[in-house]
């Protein structure tokens, strides 16, 4: 059977369509008012403007991301470092975060501290993306400090300048030349080359891994209706964030007076994204206060609404099945006073009922009628939860199974992450080599030309070119994620992720095939979509899969999970993908290229890549 589609929609554990989410949405945020911290907010519907602050931090992230894409390559060349050296630092990121993040993950699920259990490690997370932040465009100045000779021509030592421009590459190339010639030397800067490679691992590692903990603590303070809104905002600032950070970077600050001041282009960039990332952390963590996790094991009032949650409330005081209805005047009652709802609890077996205070409450006790005589349960409409196989067994969990969950999953979560592997693969390869494809199948450069000659020129204008592709790719993420929701709801979550992964294959095969200018600006909006996609629909599938309770499905009907799961680790092990990604791209791109003697082997590995993805996601579970 190819992929599980048990229910396209959103309106199970919608408050709006069901009548007893609503009551127990509005029971748990009293209860939670009337704590000695006021956590109601937990169980309400939230704004635009609390979505948009839960969502600044991916901005933020993505700030700090256009930054290191833009300048670190360029200064690790600068500093000494040779293109394979380089590529090796670039591997420890995703080496590191493959096993640390979904460690990370399970601890946040764990965390005991009042601060709350995503906020820690977003504020953890985020200190290392400022150390980075620090380190990356400063680290060659902290070397000459701890004793770094600098370039060296003769007996003429020469501190190394930062004010050069995300363009001067091939300044490295030229003092490689001059270094064989007897010249410059970039052999002295051994201090700054473990600081700067230092802090590109933390930025890269640290805003990989940031965005698990940012993005669970969205989900955590959103009720289930709200989070594919929230997830959709979340994508939609992290590509607002890497469209304004491109731009900030291709900006020539040296002719500026601010630039002037903070000393150049890389410093002023840097320190401009810094400011904008603690602006960003701040705004997101202020926002709403967590509950404790040891307040959530002690109360089941506070823990989050889900469809387990609901069959229990129903099972607590008695063992069948009741269908709460809504009373003609609630609606009034409500707009005159949130204390003044009532409900009507209507007895669904044949018999006698009592009615008080306006409620006509079922009186059945096993299975049978006050007549005496058994009663079949009638078969359960949508607003009805059917509680058959309810687990009461709540005791808190311990990390260590929490950690087992990441290496056991159900078939479920094995395809999803499988799934947002590929995606990520043929991602990556748009990344991390577009601008070097635009450079030369493009524009007909050289990267490894005299740096004076016409062929150099050629292809650094191709990078430039490249540069506003990659933005306008950020932008089109921006558009794209404001109009996913809607799409869901019109096509259902299956098709959209789908065709997401569709159409970024055929435009980068397109684009291989015929490589011109327009292409790179039109295509790249086909990258753009599928940033939206791997941004959202696998985190709203897991997102449904915990709120609702359903990793497996057999015939049509949904199959209790025995194992505990936490959705921080559940979150964690998908966007963990990433890595895993990374360093099979940075292994595979490199033969590829060499074997057919073209760039546009990226855009043909790409697009094998994302049918390959097309394929994995037709069987993934969609509840």
């Amino acid at each position: 059977m190819v992929g599980v589609n048990v229910d396209s929609s959103s309106d199970e554990l919608s408050s709006t369509n069901n009548v007893m989410i609503k009551y127990m949405l509005k029971q748990r945020e009293n209860h939670a008012r009337a704590q000695k911290h006021d956590y109601s907010h937990v169980f309400r519907r939230k704004t635009r403007f609390e979505m948009f602050r839960l969502s600044a931090i991916a901005m933020g992230i993505e700030f700090a991301y256009a930054a290191e894409t833009s300048f670190v390559s360029p200064i690790l060349l600068q500093i000494g470092i040779d293109h394979k050296h380089m590529t090796m630092a670039w591997g420890l990121s995703p080496l590191i975060g493959f096993f640390v993040s979904p460690f990370l993950g399970s601890v946040s699920d764990r965390c005991h501290l009042s601060f709350g259990r995503r906020r820690p490690i977003i504020t953890l997370l985020s200190v290392g993306i400022l150390i980075g932040l620090i380190l990356v465009p400063y680290g060659k100045d902290l070397g000459l400090l701890l004793g770094d000779e600098g370039y060296t021509n003769g007996n003429v030592t020469l501190p190394l300048n930062s004010n050069y421009t995300i363009h001067e590459g091939s300044v490295a190339a030229q003092m490689a030349m001059d270094s064989e010639d007897g010249g410059f030397s970039a052999s002295k800067f051994k201090f700054a080359a473990i600081l700067t490679i230092l802090g590109m691992v933390l930025l890269d590692f640290d805003a990989d891994t940031c965005q698990t903990p940012a993005r669970t603590y969205l989900l955590d303070m959103c009720i289930p209706e709200d989070q594919p809104k929230a997830l959709t905002m979340f994508t939609l600032f992290a590509g607002v964030g890497g469209t304004i950070g491109y731009a900030i970077g291709g900006v020539d600050w040296e002719s500026t007076n601010i630039g002037s001041f903070l000393g150049g282009n890389i410093p002023t960039v840097f320190a401009l994204v810094t400011i904008i990332f603690f602006f960003c952390y701040l705004l997101t963590v202020t926002t709403f206060r967590e509950v404790p996790l040891k307040l959530i094991e002690q109360d089941d009032m506070l823990r989050p609404l889900s469809a387990k949650a609901i069959k229990k409330e129903l099972q607590k005081n008695n063992t069948n099945v009741f269908y709460i209805q809504e009373n003609s005047t609630m609606d009034a009652q409500t707009a005159a006073a949130a204390a003044a709802e009532k409900y009507t609890v209507i007895d669904r077996y044949q018999g006698a009922s009592d009615t008080s205070n306006g409620s006509v409450i079922a009186n059945v006790s096993n299975g049978h009628a006050s007549n005496g005589q058994p009663q079949q349960p009638p078969k359960l409409s949508s607003k009805a939860i059917d509680i058959t196989e309810i687990d009461n067994d709540d005791k808190p969990v311990s990390l260590k199974k929490y950690l087992k969950s990441i290496f056991v999953m159900p078939k479920s979560m094995r395809i999803l992450a499988l799934t947002n592997l590929l995606c990520w693969m043929c991602h990556l390869t748009y990344c991390l080599y577009f601008t070097d494809f635009v450079g030369e199948a493009v524009f007909h450069g050289d990267p490894m030309a005299a740096p004076d000659s016409e062929e150099a020129a050629l292809y650094e204008a191709g990078v430039r070119f490249g540069c506003w592709g990659m933005s306008i790719y950020a932008l089109s993420c921006s558009v794209y994620s404001m109009t996913v929701e809607k799409l869901m709801k019109w096509f259902g979550t299956k098709s959209v992720y789908i065709s997401g992964i569709l159409f970024y294959g055929v435009g980068m095969l397109i684009l291989g095939l015929w490589p011109t200018k327009w292409g790179v600006l039109f295509f790249s909006t086909s990258a753009g979509i599928l940033y939206g996609t791997i941004f959202t629909m696998p985190y709203i599938l897991v997102a449904k899969y915990h709120a609702k309770n359903c990793f497996r499905v057999r015939d049509g009907e949904t199959v209790p999970l025995k194992q505990a799961r936490g959705l921080g680790t559940d979150v964690a092990i998908i966007s963990s993908m990433v890595f895993v990604g990374q360093l099979i791209v940075s292994v595979m791109v490199g033969p590829v290229v060499a074997w057919m003697q073209t760039t546009c082997a990226i855009l043909y590995l790409s697009t094998i890549l994302a049918f390959f993805a097309a394929i994995s996601a037709m069987f993934v579970l969609y509840v």
